[in-house]
């Protein structure tokens, strides 16, 4: 649709590149006001009914673009934080390297910008920016955004694109092209990087020559970004809904290892290889783009499971049992998660439920199995075992086992675990029969 009507309307500006503002219109974009959401055209309707110039930018434009259903939907403003924080009751500000504010309007929540400016940032030795609350005009917002296809404002009340940086263009080319001098704008904020592997691999686009060419030099440097920042950007990459083209991407764009944990693993699996990592990624990728919900928690299980496999193995390898080698195992990589690695504690509380619940499954006897069903992290468990299953890690018969006890009735339940009960019972470890006592009869009386 795009490359249509650019073609007829606009065949010189898709050739060349020109500097000017250009705007479109409805009937060029085919964006609708009632094709965003209700809260953010309320909030820009407040905005603009104060005197206030408001749009919706960002990602949204580019995904109405794209035919795209925008997963939110950003606002940007001339307003400054504290003007917006007075219009809406329902708002905060929160932020401290750029000042932004949320407005809450019935579940919603809109994230409102103030148009950046080009004055003078604060930066540490290494050129990041860390203080950046120099508001400005529109179109020196633009030019603080990364890519030219997030660089796009959209007008609900006159259903106008605005675009600073030939950013339709690019977009309709399918390439992902850096704002400004690619090199400076990474040494600014390294955490572009990791964003312009997730929309190329999202979007399908090709990250253009010149933006992709300083990636190799500055990816060392996402080292040093905050653990809690970098986990999140990792974690944006993962539920993507296509976390599997994302690790091309890292891969093709040149991006090395040692740079996270989580990043390591992620490379360290061949995506075309029948492995947990990769299982877990076509399984979470089909769901997200199903629509249906994910597990933050199973899905680091599953990414972080080979580590871990190989520290259970090596207790086991000492003599232990299963269960206690992998609470061990799980000990020696806990520190690690929650501290040096930046994953939340809830989250590594649900990875720690499903990997100790694992070597349960063994139990099939008893009362064991009962209290195994009723564990919350039950099927969450019960998935990780049928990835493993699909690996060769555990026979395909206990999995089918565990399939028919979770939705059989009680009695069959009842009879499920007794035939394991005497099935498995050794001659050994049977009762002894007790030898019947043979009754003496007295003797008759001696006749005297």
């Amino acid at each position: 649709m795009l490359k249509q009507w650019l073609n007829k309307v606009w065949p010189d500006k898709v050739a060349k590149r020109k500097s000017e503002k250009q705007v479109f219109s409805v009937g060029e974009h085919g964006i609708r006001a009632d094709m965003i959401s209700f809260a953010a055209e309320k909030v820009i309707q407040r905005l603009q009914n104060e005197g206030f110039e408001a749009y919706v930018v960002g990602g949204a434009v580019r995904d109405l673009l794209l035919g795209m259903e925008p997963k939110d939907f950003d606002v940007a403003t001339n307003a400054k934080p504290e003007e917006v924080r007075k219009l809406f009751r329902r708002s905060r500000i929160i932020g401290r390297r750029f000042q932004i504010v949320h407005v809450m309007v019935g579940p919603e929540t809109i994230e409102v910008t103030t148009f950046r400016g080009n004055g003078k940032v604060v930066q540490n030795e290494h050129g990041r920016i860390m203080k950046d609350n120099h508001f400005g005009t529109i179109a020196e917002d633009a030019m603080r955004r990364d890519f030219t296809c997030n660089a796009l404002y959209y007008d609900p009340t006159r259903e106008q694109i605005i675009d600073f940086h030939h950013g339709v263009a690019d977009i309709q080319a399918g390439k992902l092209v850096m704002i400004g001098d690619p090199a400076a704008r990474y040494q600014e904020d390294p955490v572009r990087i990791l964003r312009a592997v997730r929309l190329s691999g999202k979007l399908g686009f090709e990250v253009e020559e010149k933006t992709a060419a300083p990636i190799t030099h500055y990816a060392q440097r996402l080292k040093q970004e905050p653990v809690a920042r970098l986990f999140d950007e990792i974690m944006k990459l993962l539920f993507s809904g296509y976390a599997r083209k994302c690790l091309k991407q890292l891969k093709h764009l040149g991006i090395s290892d040692n740079i996270h944990p989580l990043l390591d693993a992620l490379l360290s699996a061949d995506a075309g290889g029948k492995n947990m990592v990769s299982l877990a990624l076509r399984s979470t990728d089909e769901r997200l783009r199903a629509d249906k919900t994910v597990s933050v928690g199973f899905v680091l299980a599953a990414v972080l499971w080979p580590q871990l496999e190989k520290r259970w193995a090596d207790y086991q390898s000492q003599g232990m049992k299963a269960s206690f080698a992998l609470n061990n195992a799980i000990a020696d990589l806990r520190n690690d998660l929650e501290k040096g690695w930046g994953v939340p504690q809830r989250f590594s509380a649900t990875m720690r439920e499903i990997w100790q619940l694992q070597p349960q499954f063994d139990n099939k006897k008893g009362a064991r199995p009962h209290r195994l069903l009723a564990q919350p992290r039950f099927r969450a468990a019960y998935d990780f075992l049928v990835l493993r299953e699909q690996l060769g890690e555990v026979d395909a018969s206990l999995v089918g086992w565990w399939n028919e006890f979770q939705h059989a009735d009680d009695g069959r339940r009842n009879e499920m675990t007794l035939s394991e009960s005497r099935g498995k019972t050794s001659s050994a470890d049977k009762p002894k029969s007790k030898r019947r006592r043979r009754v003496r009869r007295p003797k008759a009386a001696e006749a005297v």
